[in-house]
């Protein structure tokens, strides 16, 4: 059975890689900025990739009269929202992102109620639907979220059990300008660069086979 990645280990395996940061005494500097590296390293894979171990689902409903509601904790970009009606609220209603000017040409007057049709970003912690819903309808959102960062308190999250060598790599690739070698952050961003196409290359085909699931039949 794989042993799982952990934040301390994690720093161990750094300091294999570089081959220093061994103790706070023989190298100050390092040693204490490990932690930070990984955290840059998981911003970075944040930044770049789009993969499925980053995706979230939250419930909730809206509340009659109110068109502004709080995003989820640590949401990063909303991939898609629906809500129920019919018996049950079990029908499925997609509602649509538009751009906010245009959300709000459309439904000038939040005061107004009706079905929702559509959403937008009204701030980075909150967004805007329109129409302003006339009943508390419960609400599924699909987003982007940034995984709870790896401390001495998290020591696991995502990327160390399902993507350990992405975030060694792109730890290693943050450490090369700390330590001033050009050289081997050529090398690491090669070896990230090869695991992120990877990862990105299953998730797309997971995006692409779920698609065409959906499709129907002529």
């Amino acid at each position: 059975m794989p042993i799982a990645q952990t934040f301390t280990g994690l720093q161990a395996d750094l300091r294999r890689y570089l081959e220093r940061g061994w103790t706070a005494a023989s190298d100050p500097d390092l040693f204490t900025q490990l932690p930070k590296l990984i955290n840059l390293g998981e911003q970075r894979i944040a930044r770049e990739l789009k993969i499925q171990g980053f995706q979230n689902v939250v419930t909730a409903s809206f509340t009659a009269s109110v068109a502004v509601y709080a995003k989820p904790d640590r949401w990063k970009e909303t991939i898609s929202i629906n809500f129920g009606t019919g018996t049950g609220n079990n029908t499925r209603n997609p509602i649509y992102p538009r751009a906010y000017e245009f959300l709000r040409a459309y439904w000038p007057d939040d005061t107004s109620t009706g079905t929702p049709e559509m959403y937008a970003d009204y701030d980075y912690e909150h967004f805007i639907v329109a129409p302003t819903p006339a009943s508390a309808y419960p609400f599924e959102m699909l987003y982007w979220q940034l995984l709870p960062p790896l401390d001495s308190t998290n020591e696991t999250n995502w990327l160390t059990e399902f993507a350990p060598d992405l975030l060694l790599y792109a730890a290693l690739l943050e450490a090369a300008p700390f330590l001033k070698n050009i050289e081997a952050a050529q090398g690491w961003q090669g070896w990230y660069d090869r695991a992120a196409s990877a990862y990105n290359g299953e998730d797309m085909q997971k995006m692409l086979d779920r698609s065409a699931g959906t499709r129907t039949k002529a």
